[in-house]
């Protein structure tokens, strides 16, 4: 293959800015191309926002909680000669996760069609034949959208302008509402074969319909949980980057990329330590890794002006609490529960197009103590509730300093209407608002997800894993091709792989290998 920012050379020292699962499976695939990686990460674990945190006895997962295409990891874990599953157990869940809505209507999601159709028909058995015809829609993008752009690269705009006809033909130009609208009639069905953009930060309302293909990837490889959390594989993948040779080092955050004669020769830390090397990789958000890291460099195509006209992901609001003595209670409670709100639409518009933040609210409610106990003491369980909401880029941002208690008592009264007297029974709390994840990870505007996965914000529009900026400057993660979510930020270090070529031996390393 041709390597058009990056030829082989004898210096192979490698840098990954950020510990997070894009940086990590950076390195990983460059130790096994044979360079030498260092890792640095401002944050005291790995895993970025897929890490941790342990308080009284519970394991908070702070990001994602499942694996959907554990083809990914194990593709990645073989290219470095290992084997996923002998360093992480998963759990397939079943059923994935169940959605109910304030009437008491409630789906539960499974692998299995038949069980799906029996789903679809409790709710309205007039629209089994248009679900049919959605997994249909569903597979047909997989094919074209997954399969046949997720690891390719897409900084060279032929490679986007080849797939328009096959774009065309489906209807990307159809938001996945429009698609699932255009199936089933009842409103209720539409939003559960359309919410799966927000998991990656996507309004349903305007994200391109090819991503209807996570059903299908969610019928055909399932739902998991990693024994461990996301933490665990995170944990692992930074094991095989030291047994590779390569440095993870923590408490270490990168204040500019540097460059020189327009290529990357390394990093200054906020010490003022400078690490240097001709390959640089940056998992840090692609907008934090333009406005700031490259901020006394002057920019062909990532100025402020054009990332500042990006549409960008929502914010979180996220409540981890532990409760006292409740393994038995709410038994109907399951690992994984999407409770809805009043609304669908008029929600998703207070959040992504007006920046409102409004009274009512959808809730994504994390359970992981029916799978893995070992998340709290015994007997106790550990919680995870998430709310979408609008991002702190709107001219009149919420000021969460002073809203988050109010917004927390909000929240609390639509959880009691699944989790009876649970505020009695909390014994430990914490809260992640869009300011956290600003201060915690860096991201632009507070943003869960980075720049929204619209159509004109995908592939050849996205920030390219390859840079223009500086020769030796590479992406990953969330921010750029082919975007968030664990398939994406780890298929994006695959991306990197097919664009840089493999370190350059020496006679004193083939020496060294020899013995």
């Amino acid at each position: 293959m041709k390597h058009d920012s990056f030829s082989a050379q004898t210096d192979n020292r490698a840098i990954v800015i950020g510990a997070g699962l894009g940086g990590l499976s950076a390195a990983m695939r460059l130790g096994a191309k044979g360079y030498s990686v260092t890792v640095l990460d401002r944050l005291d674990t790995p895993g970025g926002r897929g890490s941790a945190i342990e308080q009284d006895g519970h394991r908070f997962d702070l990001g994602p909680t499942i694996v959907t295409v554990p083809q990914v990891f194990e593709d990645l874990w073989r290219a470095c000669g290992r084997d996923f599953h002998r360093d992480v157990e998963l759990r397939p869940l079943s059923p994935f996760y169940d959605i109910r809505w304030p009437d008491g209507t409630k789906f539960q999601a499974f692998s299995d069609t038949e069980r799906m159709k029996e789903e679809v028909a409790k709710i309205s058995p007039a629209d089994v034949r248009g679900y049919e015809k959605f997994l249909k829609d569903s597979y047909r993008r997989y094919v074209v959208g997954f399969e046949g752009m997720l690891t390719k690269p897409m900084h060279k705009l032929w490679e986007t302008i080849k797939v328009l006809p096959e774009f065309a033909l489906l209807r990307a130009d159809r938001s996945i509402y429009g698609l699932a609208a255009s199936r089933v009639k009842d409103e209720k069905l539409r939003m559960a074969l359309s919410f799966h953009p927000l998991f990656i930060g996507g309004d349903p309302m305007h994200v391109t319909s090819m991503y209807a293909l996570v059903a299908h990837l969610e019928k055909e490889y399932g739902v998991h949980y990693a024994m461990g959390g996301v933490q665990a594989i995170a944990k692992a993948m930074a094991r095989i980057v030291v047994e590779q040779g390569g440095r993870v080092e923590y408490g270490a955050e990168v204040d500019e990329i540097l460059i020189k004669g327009g290529k990357a020769e390394g990093v200054r830390l906020s010490d003022g330590r400078v690490v240097t090397a001709p390959l640089v990789v940056s998992n840090a958000d692609a907008g934090f890794t333009y406005n700031h890291l490259l901020r006394n460099h002057r920019r062909k195509r990532w100025t402020d002006a054009k990332l500042g006209a990006k549409r960008w992901s929502m914010g979180l609001y996220v409540w981890y609490f532990g409760t006292k003595g409740t393994a038995a209670d709410w038994p109907d409670l399951g690992h994984h529960t999407i409770l809805n709100g009043p609304r669908f639409k008029g929600l998703l518009k207070d959040i992504f197009l007006k920046g409102k933040l409004a009274d009512d609210m959808s809730l994504y409610i994390h359970r992981p103590a029916v799978t893995d106990p070992g998340v709290a003491p015994e007997g106790d369980d550990t919680f995870y509730v998430l709310s979408p909401v609008p991002h702190l880029g709107w001219k009149d941002p919420v000021n969460w300093a002073e809203e988050e208690p109010r917004y927390r008592e909000k929240v609390a009264a639509q959880l009691d209407t699944v989790m009876p007297g649970f505020r009695d029974k909390i014994s430990t709390e914490m809260v992640f608002t869009p300011e956290t994840f600003r201060d915690r990870y860096l991201s632009p505007n507070g943003c869960g997800f980075s720049i929204e996965p619209r159509i004109l914000q995908s592939a050849w529009f996205r920030p390219h894993n390859i840079s223009e900026e500086a020769k030796g400057l590479f992406l990953v993660g969330a921010g750029t091709h082919p975007g968030a979510g664990l398939p994406g930020v780890i298929a994006s270090a695959e991306v990197l792989s097919k664009l840089v070529p493999d370190a350059v031996q020496t006679v004193d390393q083939t020496r060294m290998a020899a013995e």
